[in-house]
């Protein structure tokens, strides 16, 4: 079997310290799962960090993915929300390209994903609740890689985030739960929502 590639096609002309910590995270993971890591359709303006440059098996591409995969659409897989089947073990068999769209985190939840649903690529859903980036991709591998059925995987939704003594804040997502019941996210991430405590959510990407 062809080895899995997660794109993330790119569509800002900047990356912020959220998404920095999700893509790494993204890169590390799927290298750990022999997997590829890709951002398409990035800026020839835009300098990558260098803690993302340095995650092994991760790649960065000015073309789009209508671009790289032109020739054989029906490799590629698009996580989509508007799509009408859910994403299956059996869809790990029939695509090796796992394609998302921009930044799924967006609270609310902008359709990102539009521009390239009219590409023609074939689309899966991952349930019916808003995720992280890296959530996204880590339910996507969960499913087509370790051949977990969605409705398997145990989930905590809008985790509550204790930002000091007097404050809580609710992470307006779904996430997986970690083997402590915990919510898996990136390294460094409740640091920095501590942080930025004081922005909204749409300053941190």
């Amino acid at each position: 079997m062809a080895s899995k590639t997660y794109i993330v096609e790119h569509l800002d002309d900047e990356l912020g310290p959220w998404s920095e910590l999700e893509y790494v995270t993204i890169a590390k993971e799927s290298h750990e799962a022999g997997a590829k890591f890709c951002l398409s359709s990035v800026p020839s303006s835009l300098v990558l960090p260098q803690s993302l440059q340095a995650v092994p098996g991760f790649t960065a591409d000015g073309k789009s993915v209508e671009v790289l995969y032109a020739k054989d659409k029906s490799r590629v897989c698009l996580l989509d929300p508007s799509a009408t089947e859910e994403l299956s073990p059996e869809d790990g068999d029939k695509f090796d390209v796992f394609l998302f769209g921009g930044i799924l985190g967006d609270d609310p939840p902008r359709d990102r994903t539009s521009e390239l649903r009219k590409k023609g690529f074939e689309g899966r859903r991952l349930g019916p609740k808003q995720m992280t980036t890296d959530t996204a991709v880590r339910v996507t591998r969960i499913v087509a890689q370790e051949k977990t059925p969605l409705d398997k995987i145990k989930y905590i939704d809008y985790p509550e985030l204790r930002i000091n003594k007097n404050e809580k804040t609710e992470m307006p997502f779904r996430y997986v739960a970690g083997d402590k019941g915990q919510p898996i996210m990136p390294d460094g991430m409740v640091e920095l929502i501590k942080k930025d405590s004081e922005k909204s959510f749409g300053d941190l990407f």
